[in-house]
């Protein structure tokens, strides 16, 4: 039986394990990148294991999501970012040089290479068949130290593509149809794997959209072949010696099959408040719309951007929407001011925002009160915005920008322009100034803003407190830990746990630091998908810090879990889904035996108001177990 590319892969990076589905692996990791609102505290943990520089093949440290600098701490975080970037042997990747995962795209990713980055969007890189997976900082960290990386063998679904898309549909649109089809929950361990003649109709930054917005889906990450197209795109970034040929065998098996055929796909949205809720524009047209941005690192490639110039070109914005578009990396945005498009943009009526996450992680461009905001980015999470009443829509960007126009939800394929001859271009903008390589001679910088990691306490043989609070399906990490205007006291734990649950429940941080200060443990009780969408470990750390001993949820998501472990909390999912209806806010819960649970994975926990045993169930690696023993991963290897 021929292998899966997903598994050929995993093959050639194995270092401990059995690789057969389900099994518990470590695979070494060639790349890492972090960015910098998670790479601050990703980078304190790696100098806490004493290292002198990184042991893996490249490190990359993108400034790219908190580069709005109001007040000291994001300064004072991206000069911390620099220059232990130079004393530990990292590229630095400059604020303005773009976002991350485009960037890496650009200049860094390989076929067959492995990538570690502390932000969920990391897949974006299977686009270009590397296998590219989000992670917290803890794990990135360890990564950059050399030390291989856990997960589980994963189910690989391959997800065959017919046909090719149609004029005004778009790779956006493709991802949404697989959303869909798959949901935001239930596909934790799964690896999606895109086949079919359909592919090749697609290039390399389409192929990447649709890998970035797997995240969305849970999964560990998804792949695209490199095939010729790959070798165009490498070639175009002047990375042809990068080029190798990758692909499942022709009888390779997998673990499901969904086929989609391209040339019947229409655009779509996904509409508040996930990125699951998704129905065709042709239901939303004549919706009002007020906010329109083009850009993220899911839709700001060259291609993107010159597709809703085409669209835009000629017209002028609606007088009542505000039309913002960022280019996803200075590469682009250089390439865009050559050929004219950039000048199409502005006359249209749009703003040109920076070359950074910005508006997606919620750090500027606010929507209105009760307003609709059409985005182009990967998550319209309630709140993520900054505005809680403001209902965001994700779409293409040919949507967006046609919809600018009009000033109304509008379906592009109505639109006068013609975008059949925009393809790649043969060779791209090459410009690597806003690296900075390490010179390992400088200082490193602290300010006031930056502390030490926290570690938790060795599992106790008594987890006895209350339910702090209770909360429902789909919690975000957004939900856990708001970014925007919190976002900058990443580095700063203690300040940072004051935001906890701020969108849910503002006094939770009071009320978990007010039994923390009696010596009670606190426990998280949640429904399904618990912990979805953003790779931010401060979701597990700071509810750590605030003395969450265990989350005991219906389910909860891959890298949340991974991170709970790797701080000493306890990921526990109730047995029965109906034994979470029985808990209630504020009950006092004991784990009964905790650390002689820890070794079967059976947990009984007694809720002590309501007098009743529920039983609980660990999943956890003999690795992660060996971890919450000692009260997390650091202080297992500061040992």
């Amino acid at each position: 039986m021929g292998q899966t590319q997903c598994y050929k892969i995993l093959s050639g990076h194995l270092v401990n394990g059995v690789l057969e589905k389900g099994e518990s692996i470590s695979i070494k990791i060639d790349q890492t990148l972090t960015q910098d609102a998670t790479g601050t505290m990703a980078y304190l943990e790696f100098e806490s294991l004493g290292l002198d520089k990184v042991r893996n093949e490249l490190a990359v440290s993108y400034v790219d999501h908190n580069t709005v600098q109001v007040g000291f701490e994001n300064a004072d975080d991206h000069e911390y970012l620099r220059t232990v970037a130079d004393k530990k042997g990292v590229i630095y990747s400059r604020a303005g040089n773009g976002i991350c995962h485009q960037v890496h795209l650009e200049r860094f990713s390989k076929p067959g290479k492995t990538l570690l980055g502390s932000d969920s969007h990391t897949p974006t890189a299977g686009g270009i068949g590397s296998f590219a997976a989000g992670a917290g900082g803890l794990d990135v960290a360890l990564a950059m130290a050399g030390i291989p990386f856990s997960i589980i063998a994963p189910r690989v679904v391959e997800i065959r593509l017919h046909g090719a898309l149609r004029p005004f549909v778009s790779a956006k649109d493709v991802i949404l149809k697989v959303l869909e089809k798959f949901g935001v929950k239930g596909n934790v361990n799964t690896v999606f794997e895109y086949t079919g003649d359909g592919v090749k109709t697609l290039s390399v930054p389409e192929r990447a959209t649709i890998a970035n917005m797997g995240a969305e889906c849970g999964v560990t990450t998804s792949l695209f072949p490199s095939d010729e197209n790959t070798k165009a795109f490498l070639e175009a970034q002047g990375r042809g010696e990068d080029y190798i040929p990758l692909s499942a065998d022709p009888d390779a098996e997998y673990d499901d099959l969904y086929e989609i055929d391209l040339s019947a796909l229409e655009p779509l949205a996904a509409c508040p408040h996930s990125p699951g809720n998704i129905k065709k524009v042709s239901e939303l047209e004549g919706m009002a719309v007020n906010q329109v941005l083009i850009g993220s690192c899911t839709n700001s490639s060259y291609m993107d951007l010159k597709k809703a110039a085409a669209i835009l070109k000629g017209h002028h914005i609606a007088p009542t929407v505000s039309l913002g578009v960022a280019p996803g990396s200075r590469e682009v945005l250089l390439m865009i001011t050559e050929d004219g498009t950039l000048e199409t943009l502005i006359k249209a009526g749009a703003r040109i925002l920076e070359s950074a996450c910005g508006f997606c992680i919620g750090n500027h461009q606010s929507p209105g009160t009760d307003s609709v905001s059409l985005r182009t980015s990967n998550r319209n999470f309630y709140a993520r915005s900054g505005t809680p009443s403001a209902n965001l829509y994700l779409v293409s960007p040919e949507i967006a920008a046609y919809s600018a126009i009009t000033g109304v939800f509008s379906d592009p394929r109505k639109s006068d322009a013609d975008i059949s001859e925009i393809k790649m271009p043969e060779r791209f903008i090459i410009d690597d100034s806003m690296f900075i390589k390490p010179t390992f001679s400088l200082d490193i910088k602290r300010g006031p803003n930056i502390g030490e990691p926290p570690a938790n306490t060795p599992l106790p043989e008594r987890v006895k407190g209350h339910a702090v609070i209770k909360v429902g399906d789909k919690i975000t990490t957004d939900h856990i830990m708001p970014a925007g205007a919190r976002l900058k006291y990443r580095s700063n734990i203690p300040r940072y746990a004051e935001f906890v649950f701020e969108s849910v429940d503002p006094e939770f941080s009071k009320r978990s630091s007010s039994y923390r200060d009696k010596g009670e443990s606190g426990f998280i009780i949640a429904g399904a998908s618990y912990g979805q969408g953003s790779s931010r470990e401060h979701a597990a750390i700071c509810p750590m810090y605030l003395g969450i001993r265990a989350v005991c949820a219906v389910s909860i998501e891959r890298i949340h879990q991974a991170n709970l472990c790797n701080f000493g909390i306890l990921p526990l999912i109730f047995r029965s889904e109906e034994d979470y209806k029985k808990i209630d806010q504020g009950d006092e819960l004991e784990l009964v035996s905790p650390l002689e649970s820890l070794e079967s994975g059976e947990f009984i926990l007694h809720d002590i108001t309501k007098n009743i045993d529920i039983p609980m169930e660990l999943f956890a690696s003999e690795e992660q177990k060996k971890m919450l023993k000692v009260g997390g991963r650091l202080n297992e290897v500061r040992k």
